[in-house]
């Protein structure tokens, strides 16, 4: 090699992402790519090169894909756990860890727990079954109402505490005719709806019991006295609900950006639950308890991940240096890419936040 190759060789190193290991021609162009990538410590990593990728699908196709890292693919296949994706200390090590990895489905005792609380009967409303719980999944089922039966109503919600206790149950009497009762994958007859709780009552209970006595413009994610709420497709459930709650109050799994798809869309419960927890949901009739335990554990996997602390997390904190404002191009390329990664920050709030709070 040359003396000019080699030089190349070398500036093309100086100029490769410390986080994705993108590599750029230019200096300055590693700074633009740093500005809109929010590279943080709170990425998916890989812990074999320690590459950081945008979500869990990303680092798995890294992992296992059609096209992996090799040597990254090797190690996984032999130490990798394929729930959580983390890299154990050895093969023993990781059979250990992916047994308790992987949860069990909720389909075995769900039938027995729900008769005995006369769920399939009638409306159970009960706040007392856990001790005010600061977390709770909330998951809804719709029947189709309008000509077609194509528009989205609720007949029935369910809401669960962290330990997958009942919190809330009701089966929901509709403000509109129900012209499809989708029976095949809800469950829900004619009959079980003819005396349900009607759709503003339960409406105001559920906003009662998430704001939890404190008013609606004061509800904050640390030291106030409401509620994080966590679900699948939140926004669709409370707008059927008719219901508003704050947006730094819930955690939604179909927009967690590390749980979404490389082409940054949604995936299904259905797949993150048997991708990232190990067992099927919704095989025949759907049930909302089944949706709400599963949300619960996907957050709370997320939520313990073990990420660096950082004083100040988020892109928009006034103190951080990172601020976009703050890139001073020529203060920046003087960095080395780690220097830039260490100031870099995430443009999510990740859920393990919430276990600092």
């Amino acid at each position: 090699m040359d003396y000019r190759s080699s030089m190349e060789s070398s500036e093309t190193l100086r100029n490769k992402c410390a986080a994705c290991y993108r590599q750029f021609n230019k200096m300055e162009h590693l700074v633009e790519h740093m500005k809109i990538s929010y590279h943080s410590g709170h990425e998916p990593t890989c812990g074999v090169c320690k590459k950081h990728c945008r979500s869990f699908e990303s680092l798995r196709e890294h992992l296992i894909g059609p096209l992996p890292k090799q040597e990254c693919k090797n190690i996984f296949s032999l130490r990798g756990c394929r729930f959580c994706m983390m890299i154990l200390e050895s093969p023993n090590a990781r059979r250990i860890h992916q047994e308790r990895c992987q949860f069990s489905s909720v389909n075995a005792g769900l039938t027995t727990r729900m008769a005995a609380l006369g769920l399939r009967d009638k409306a159970m409303i009960d706040y007392t079954s856990s001790r005010s719980p600061k977390m709770v999944a909330l998951s809804c089922k719709m029947v189709g109402g309008g000509s077609d039966g194509s528009l989205d109503l609720c007949a029935r919600v369910c809401i669960t505490d962290e330990n997958d206790n009942v919190v809330f149950h009701t089966y929901v009497k509709p403000s509109m005719v129900v012209t499809n009762y989708r029976y095949e994958t809800t469950g829900i007859r004619p009959e079980n709806l003819r005396d349900a709780m009607p759709l503003k009552h339960a409406q105001r209970k559920i906003q009662e019991f998430l704001c939890n006595g404190e008013p609606m413009w004061k509800i904050r994610p640390r030291g106030g006295k409401g509620r994080i709420l966590v679900g699948h497709g939140l926004d669709h459930d409370l707008d059927r609900l008719q219901l508003e709650y704050p947006s730094s109050m819930m955690r939604d799994t179909a927009k967690y950006p590390p749980l979404m798809k490389t082409s940054k869309l949604s995936n299904s419960l259905k797949y993150l639950t048997q991708a990232y927890l190990g067992y099927d949901i919704h095989v025949g009739i759907q049930d909302p308890y089944e949706d709400c335990v599963a949300t619960m554990r996907l957050y709370t996997r997320m939520r313990y991940q073990k990420h660096k602390i950082e004083a100040y997390p988020l892109p928009a904190d006034v103190q951080n240096r990172s601020n976009q404002v703050a890139w001073r191009q020529s203060e920046v390329e003087r960095m080395s890419p780690n220097e830039m990664l260490s100031i870099s920050r995430s443009d999510y709030y990740c859920w393990c936040l919430d276990s600092l709070a």
